[in-house]
């Protein structure tokens, strides 16, 4: 008997703390920028809550001090429901975390030059392609199919429609013939190449009069863009009777061409990177750490909140009401303190692995796997992989995401392990070095790597070859 009721309580301990644990770990993983914005919608939602930074300043004697904020009704107490008891804080708060009026014009303010300053939306490929189409003179009913091809291009500019099943959904009385009048207005228009259906027809809608090699490419483009793209010139020149040097020279103009024609129009989708840390040396030349944080608010409870709580008067559904929310901001402020102490554990121990790396570049950097941090700083391998998740890091080197610092790798002829950033990096070493009329194979570049210390297998070198963009020996090739 005695044996359940362990088992009972245990299993109410683990039910009990559950919450409070994924609360911890969603902390965990969340980068900077998300964090913040998680910040700011708990303050939003929690009145008990209070960022010191906003907290107004302490009245001075004779003024008249704010009032409190109102005490939320019975209504929504019920509505929230109970919670246990909890424990009483009794460091300082901020008295509120409401904002005096001149702060809340400010933020007014602040959101209508937002507005204001509030980039209007970017002209499209669709919007210039109508304007253009504006200034020509068809048949209604060409006009208004030049109108529906040009909203059914893609981002590039392509058409991916087949032209018949576009005049099937199109309704109306047009003929196939005015849907490819409609295709040829359409394929007119600038910029050159928008409304062909693959590559091939986007290319020849390019090759105006004052195209170089105008002719040679056609044919090119025409029959042999496979060949080119495998860079065989030996047996297009076979094929045709062009010479290899005609050949090299109409595809430098080929290279001038624009493959997706649309593309210029596309909204720029720039990432900005905010790094979570800033590791930089100190003046005996060692690494420090330190946690992006300056701009975080700084989470307290409200002593308002507090004292209502140990206010007799305070019914019942208002106390309860109150653990609650006390509760869940009290969980909330300590998941961001450990977030802040797992995250610089994490990192420092990882910086102090990888000091060559920082030290002498990339091609140094060090085999490193996540459970040897997690047995260095005592705590679980998914505890480093929450933390190292989506996180960056300002070094410097430059900005590196965390889990580029983690990585495997393999052991040299003179026994001494490297890592597979390192394979890479001779690898490219490698390749710049090749004599280009004779590129290596990649069972060249393996022998090579082994004459260098590094065994590795043909299918290694052909994985990171691809993987660093690479082109195979025959695509290399320079005739």
């Amino acid at each position: 008997m005695r044996l359940d009721t362990s088992q009972q309580m245990r299993t109410d301990m683990r039910l009990r703390m559950a919450p409070r644990m994924i609360q911890s770990m969603e902390i965990l993983q969340l980068p900077l920028m998300a964090l913040q914005e998680r910040i700011d919608q708990e303050l939003s939602e929690n009145p008990v809550l209070v960022d010191l930074r906003e907290a107004p300043a302490p009245e001075s004697d004779g003024e008249e001090a704010p009032a409190p904020p109102e005490e939320p009704t019975t209504t929504e107490f019920e509505a929230d429901g109970g919670m246990d008891g909890q424990d009483d804080w009794s460091e300082p708060f901020g008295e509120t975390h409401r904002l005096s009026r001149a702060a809340m014009s400010e933020e007014a303010d602040r959101k209508h030059d937002a507005m204001q300053n509030m980039a209007s939306r970017p002209r499209s490929l669709h919007d210039d392609l109508d304007d253009q189409l504006g200034f020509l003179d068809p048949e209604p009913t060409v006009r208004t199919l030049a109108q529906y091809i040009i909203f059914n291009l893609d981002e590039n500019g392509y058409l991916n429609h087949d032209l018949s099943e576009m005049l099937r959904d199109y309704g109306g009385d047009a003929t196939m013939a005015q849907a490819e009048e409609a295709l040829g207005l359409v394929q007119k228009l600038d910029p050159l190449g928008v409304g062909a259906r693959n590559l091939r027809e986007c290319l020849l809608l390019q090759l105006n009069q004052d195209i170089p090699s105008r002719e040679i490419l056609h044919v090119l483009i025409s029959n042999h863009l496979d060949d080119l793209q495998q860079n065989r010139l030996p047996a297009i020149e076979k094929k045709t009777g062009i010479a290899i040097d005609d050949i090299k020279e109409a595809m430098e103009h080929l290279r001038r061409l624009n493959p997706r024609p649309g593309a210029r129009f596309a909204p720029e989708s720039t990432q900005y990177v905010v790094p979570d840390l800033v590791v930089e040396a100190n003046e005996h030349g060692e690494y420090e750490v330190r946690l992006v944080d300056e701009h975080t608010p700084q989470l307290s409870i409200s002593r308002y909140y507090q004292m209502q709580l140990k206010n007799k008067a305070t019914d019942a559904a208002a106390r309860e009401f109150i653990q609650k929310r006390i509760q869940s901001a009290r969980w909330l402020i300590e998941s961001i303190e450990q977030r802040r102490n797992t995250l610089l554990k994490v990192a420092r121990a990882i910086i102090d692995h990888q000091k060559d790396f920082l030290d002498k570049g990339p091609e140094f950097i060090e085999p490193l796997k996540m459970q040897q941090i997690a047995d260095r700083v005592h705590v679980h391998v998914t505890t480093v992989s929450r933390a190292v998740d989506d996180k960056w890091v300002q070094t410097p080197r430059g900005i590196f995401a965390l889990k580029r610092f983690f990585g495997g790798g393999t052991t040299t002829t003179d026994g001494e392990e490297v890592a597979w950033d390192t394979i890479k990096q001779k690898l490219l070493e490698i390749i710049a070095k090749e004599d280009k009329q004779s590129p290596l194979s990649d069972e060249e570049i393996v022998e090579e790597l082994s004459r260098h210390g590094f065994p590795v297998a043909r299918r290694t070198v052909t994985k990171y070859r691809r993987t660093l963009r690479i082109p195979s020996s025959r695509q290399r090739k320079q005739f």
